[in-house]
């Protein structure tokens, strides 16, 4: 019988038309089977309750769980890191984001900002302190770059880092920061004589506060917070020896932008997969909506693009492991893929017509955490003129 006999294909499967699961080793699959397992258990019976009340009331237990899992900086080397694939990295990012954006957030502001800074920057000595408590979800790290006036502009920051004698002095604020309410270590960037400097700075320092920020509508399972540095006096060894300039802070954004291209496909995989089955099994006018053109366009449309999209993230996985991952590339996945995943998010809303705004299902609290998705680690303004730059060899922000 010929290969290509029909007959001799596998059953399609309706939750993965494009045979997506094909494009993975069996350690891969083995990676993402432990993720998803653990979020099962320890989170999604409880993530809506979560959402609804701002919070997670166990973060530190959650935070060693995801060490213990060995996900907490999982592609870096070393230090008690786990040192696994890109692509390893990112199927796990795509498993918590099904869970809740929030978690992701979490997880990719420790291990692709504050822990890949110390990795990538940092002296042996800030390495041997934070990185295996980092590692262990022993300690929590936040990164202090986006301030109330300087997001997408981050070298117009006013946080400055001044000497007096052989220490540093550190004035400023730091917004909209991730982790932050509960960390234990802020890598924070400011302003110096010698230009930007990167910091690391334990959050029991006198001078830092770190108030968190309330009443938001999105990543409500997710702590935001300010970093207040009043003259907070660190020693000369608190300043990361081998970076200065933009290239350290723009270096960690493009690793967290890479954990997001795959992040936002787990919004999206979830949100289209209740929705299909919501369509199989609401009947309205005699027969389930799902037996309807208008719902199946719907859902031919979301899995198209869900496949797309998956197909682009592990296509720039592969590029990462091997090396040869540009930042344009991740702009280009980061910029397709949530504003995919947050159209597929608005389309399962109207399949599930008014239970779709309600948290008994998934679909409105992905689709509000996405809102803040397609704005952090660069807007789609940005994104879109950094391909912009590349096609013409022009920057139109500058």
């Amino acid at each position: 019988m010929s290969h290509t006999d029909p007959v001799s294909l596998p059953a399609p499967d309706p939750a993965d038309p494009g045979g997506l699961e094909e494009l993975l080793s069996e350690d891969e699959k083995a990676v993402r089977a432990s993720v998803r397992q653990m979020l099962d258990k320890s989170a999604e019976p409880y993530i809506s309750e979560w959402f609804e009340q701002g919070s997670i009331p166990n973060i530190r237990e959650l935070a060693l769980e995801f060490g213990s899992l060995g996900v907490l900086g999982m592609h870096l080397e070393g230090y008690g890191c786990a040192g696994m694939s890109a692509v390893d990295y990112g199927l796990a990012c795509l498993e918590i984001e099904a869970t809740d954006s929030g978690l992701r957030s979490l997880v990719s502001v420790q291990g692709s900002l504050a822990m890949f800074a110390i990795h990538r920057w940092g002296s042996e000595e800030h390495k041997q302190e934070w990185l295996p408590q980092m590692a262990a979800g022993a300690a929590i790290g936040c990164f202090g770059l986006t301030e109330p006036d300087s997001g997408s502009d981050p070298g117009s920051m006013t946080t400055r880092a001044r000497r007096d004698g052989s220490d540093w002095v550190l004035t400023g604020r730091k917004m909209w920061i991730s982790n932050a309410p509960y960390a234990d270590v802020a890598v924070v960037w400011a302003q110096t004589d010698e230009g930007i400097r990167g910091f690391v700075v334990p959050t029991d320092t006198p001078g830092l506060s770190t108030p968190e920020i309330k009443h938001k509508m999105s990543l409500r399972a997710s702590a935001t917070g300010e970093i207040v540095l009043d003259d907070v006096r660190l020693p000369a060894s608190a300043v990361l020896p081998e970076v200065r300039g933009l290239k350290g802070p723009l270096s960690c954004l493009n690793e967290a932008r890479y954990g997001i291209v795959w992040g936002a496909m787990g919004a999206a995989r979830s949100s289209l997969e209740v929705a299909r089955r919501y369509s199989i099994e609401r009947t309205q006018f005699g027969k389930p909506i799902g037996a309807f053109q208008m719902t199946q366009a719907k859902l031919a449309d979301m899995s198209l693009e869900y496949t797309k999209g998956y197909l682009l993230a592990l296509h720039l996985g592969r590029r990462k492991d091997a090396g040869r991952l540009r930042p344009e590339q991740v702009s280009m996945g980061k910029l397709n893929n949530v504003r995919e995943a947050l159209e597929i998010c608005r389309t399962a809303r109207t399949i599930l017509g008014g239970s779709g705004i309600s948290l008994e299902f998934p679909v409105i609290r992905h689709m509000n955490n996405l809102e803040s998705v397609l704005t952090y680690e660069g807007t789609v303004e940005m994104h879109t003129l950094v391909l912009g730059q590349l096609l013409t060899g022009h920057a139109a922000f500058r």
